[in-house]
């Protein structure tokens, strides 16, 4: 039932967006009892639960407001200014709701979630600096080696700069580009257990996606940015910092399917480089179908992984927790041909904060 995904996606974000669990919450009421959500949301009434209709939603009356078409809503929205106040919110939110009724309902039918959220650089930038060490470890390598990264599900590309990132250490330190016009405070407890003073070298970089967002573009800057929960500045600023990099070390994401766009990079292998496949919070968005043809990519590549071009995979993908309706994010690390398996650490599901805790995983 679409109210009950409503519903669940409110509970998601009680604690760290009010804004938008309150929006969702009365959304779901208001589906109940036939209003102008079940206009605006007609056709996604058998939607399954990974294409997350209800940030579909929350998403699409954010863009409104972020485009100045939304005035009874803007003072609720912090992106803009506002200050929300609960109790009116959806009073204020149902004139847009009625005004663009059609509007709405195109684009939630158009479009899928696309976060691309810059703070998993962080725990990105750890997991290839132990994978770039380890793999040189394996060969009897003292140099750490260069990294090739393909992205599977990209979106706009934002993490695909990671090297260009600066990350700011309790210490006062900087790892990455101190200069960087993105610095992010990734709140790690713990380290990894690798000179991350070491200058991460990324050789090559591509990403791909079944639905691409185009940072270049103002359409494609305010995509990403109307999926950000709006009264989380400390996102919004650093999205707004991360499309600024963007813009001036432009890398186009491909518009391609995972397996086939993955085989073809990795029928190409560079000695003396390291090549990892990454991907963060995308598999619930995977079909069953897709997810058999990668891991087949995946092993077939790794057989033919030798010491001098080895591959890794590394991911950031969510496992529910013993809580109800809890989830937490970790990070692993495969490596071939050393047969190395690791679970690196956890952290929120914008990758910041992260805790840095290795142990094998199977």
């Amino acid at each position: 039932m679409l109210a009950e995904l409503f519903a669940d996606a409110a509970r998601g974000c009680r604690e760290s967006s009010p804004l938008t669990h309150r929006l969702l919450t009365d959304a779901a009421a208001d589906l109940v009892s036939g209003g102008v959500t079940s206009k605006v949301m007609a056709g996604a009434e058998c939607d399954r639960q990974g294409t997350v209709p209800g940030l579909r939603f929350a998403g699409a009356v954010h863009r409104l407001v972020l485009e100045g078409r939304a005035p009874s809503l803007a003072k609720h929205y912090p992106s803009v200014g506002g200050q929300p106040h609960l109790p009116t919110l959806w009073q204020d939110a149902l004139p847009a709701l009625h005004a663009h009724a059609d509007e709405l309902h195109a684009r939630i039918a158009a479009t899928v979630v696309q976060t691309n959220e810059p703070g998993r650089s962080a725990p990105l930038f750890g997991g290839l600096q132990v994978a770039a060490h380890e793999a040189a470890k394996a060969a009897g390598r003292h140099v750490p080696f260069s990294v090739r990264l393909l992205e599977i599900g990209a979106s706009g590309g934002l993490n695909l700069r990671p090297h260009h990132v600066g990350y700011r250490m309790p210490d006062g330190t900087t790892h990455g580009d101190a200069d960087s016009l993105l610095v992010l405070d990734p709140r790690w407890t713990g380290l990894p257990d690798v000179d991350l003073a070491h200058r991460l070298r990324i050789v090559g970089r591509a990403g791909c996606d079944i639905h691409p967002v185009d940072v270049s573009t103002e359409d494609g800057r305010l995509q990403l940015c109307s999926f950000v929960w709006a009264d989380q500045l400390d996102r919004w600023n650093r999205l707004r910092d991360a499309l600024d990099l963007a813009a001036v070390d432009p890398v186009k994401v491909q518009q391609a399917s995972g397996p086939e766009w993955l085989a073809q990079h990795l029928a190409r292998t560079e000695r003396d480089v390291l090549t990892v496949v990454w991907h963060s919070v995308v598999w619930q968005y995977v079909s069953p179908a897709d997810r058999a043809m990668g891991r087949a990519v995946l092993a077939d590549a790794a057989a033919k992984a030798t010491p001098t071009a080895p591959l890794a995979l590394l991911v950031y993908e969510p496992r529910r927790t013993s809580a109800p309706e809890k989830y937490q994010f970790h990070l692993l690390l495969k490596l071939w041909p050393a047969n190395l398996s690791l679970h690196l650490g956890h952290g929120a599901g914008h990758g910041i904060p992260f805790t840095w805790e290795a142990k094998p995983w199977s």
